[in-house]
């Protein structure tokens, strides 16, 4: 069972259940569905029949161009679309066979999923701070020894930018990477459907497919940018040439065998959104900003009591290392490992967040995943009252949240002088993930009384 997932059911029967939780398992963005996409998807509600295995080809050439805008031109014809990236990249290692390098830590699913297609996943650290993508120099070494002691690495995952650490690998990282896949003939697979959600605009991710054209396959969808898991569509591209083709080959018959064809009025909707016209557009934008502002703050948080932090540059993830706190919750909680630490955040603060076990770290790790992607409302009007306001965190619903998680690391902590009190980040200042205090006044907020809270 993937452990978000899991995780997820866990805090949905809570709630059920009427205890007060605040999921911050998984990164399902909890953003209301744009209008103009869901009319896309009304109006092609009587589009029941099978198309194209591959996707529609008004699908696949509005990708295509989404692409080359990023500068990663392809012909459509090398364009596969299904129900979800995640069901693609299970699709693509099944088409690629041989075993898998997967980064540590990475996403839940790298691993779990290069065991069903009856591969072995073979883990490679990341470097510091550069999460996503394995150390090239730690790579060359694990699959030559891999290769002399039997194994058959034939593909390595990546993941640009990176879910858990919500970092970015440099570009000299990537390139390196993208020479050392060449030199061992490997595939490379860039999972990027965190793309779009770079805070930075002007320094967008790179992606491998840059370096290495002719042995790199890409993956994205809308699930992230535009908050739409539920409607499972993703996109990969495959590369040029004589051995892309074949892949692209082989992919389309496991496609065959396992969907048929995408939903076909999930593509009419998808084909609008890769066009990216203007209210898309805005929509991501707006999503970026709302991300890198919540996500600052709880960050924030986190340092404020003493835990390690990588500045966040992407996402709505947080990857805290309590390692300096250790003596501490020994002591105090009776916890030694990242398992331990995620139950106290769940049983003693009714916070869910998942262990660095969950994404291929040893278990002594004192590391959790947290996401932010719940904190914006759990109605469609208070969602969007966070993406149109000017200090999302003035909004009470979001600074409860920020607050609560305050709240929960002082006590775990011992530090009740800083509850509430670690400052907030200063949206001028993207090179501290705390950065000054805010001078705004979240007390004073102006907020609608529909959205207000209840008391």
């Amino acid at each position: 069972m993937s452990a978000t997932l899991a995780a997820d059911e866990a805090l949905a029967r809570r709630r059920a259940a009427g205890e007060r939780v605040l999921s911050m398992a998984s990164g399902e963005i909890g953003l209301p569905v744009l209008p103009a996409l869901a009319d896309r998807l009304a109006a092609a509600a009587t589009e029941n029949a099978y198309g194209s295995v591959a996707g529609s080809p008004a699908l696949r050439t509005a990708v295509a161009g989404y692409w080359e805008r990023r500068g990663l031109p392809v012909d459509p014809g090398l364009v596969v679309a299904g129900p979800g990236s995640k069901s693609l990249l299970f699709a693509v290692l099944l088409a690629i066979g041989g075993d898998v390098v997967v980064p540590v830590p990475s996403w839940v699913s790298y691993a779990a999923q290069a065991r069903l297609v009856g591969a072995r996943p073979i883990p490679v650290p990341i470097l510091p701070g550069e999460g996503g993508v394995p150390d090239p120099a730690r790579l060359r070494e694990a699959v030559t020894d891999a290769r002399a002691s039997g194994q058959r690495p034939r593909a390595v995952i990546v993941t640009v930018p990176d879910n858990p650490t919500g970092t970015v690998a440099s570009a000299a990282t990537v390139r390196e990477l993208a020479a050392v896949a060449r030199e061992l003939d490997l595939i490379v697979v860039s999972d990027e459907i965190y793309g779009d959600l770079v805070h930075d605009g002007s320094a967008p991710a790179v992606s491998p497919a840059l370096y290495a054209p002719e042995r790199t396959v890409v993956t994205t969808g809308l699930t992230k940018n535009l908050a739409v898991g539920g409607w499972r569509t993703g996109v990969a591209r495959l590369p040029d040439g004589e051995p892309g083709r074949a892949l692209h080959a082989r992919l389309v018959a496991v496609a065959s065998q396992i969907w048929s064809s995408p939903p076909a009025p999930v593509q009419s909707a998808a084909a609008y959104a890769f066009g990216e016209p203007p209210e898309v557009v805005e929509r991501v934008a707006a999503s970026r900003r709302l991300h890198e502002t919540v996500v600052r703050a709880v960050a924030a948080r986190f340092t404020a009591v003493g835990a390690e932090l990588h500045p966040v540059a992407a996402t709505c993830y947080l990857y805290p290392d309590f390692e300096p706190l250790r003596d501490h919750l020994a002591e105090a909680h009776g916890v030694h490992g990242g398992d331990g630490l995620a139950a106290l955040f769940s049983e003693r603060y009714g916070i869910g967040v998942l262990p660095a076990s969950a994404f291929g770290e040893p278990g002594r790790r004192l590391r959790i995943r947290a996401a932010t992607s719940h904190f914006y409302g759990e109605t469609a009007e208070r969602q969007t009252a966070a993406l149109e306001a000017a200090d999302p965190l003035a909004l009470p619903w979001i600074r409860e949240s920020v607050d609560r998680v305050a709240e929960a690391l002082a006590d775990l902590t011992g530090r009740t002088d800083l509850a509430g009190r670690a400052p907030l980040p200063d949206p001028a200042n993207p090179e501290d993930p705390a950065g000054p205090a805010n001078p705004a006044d979240p007390a004073g907020a102006q907020v609608p009384a529909a959205l207000a809270p209840h008391p």
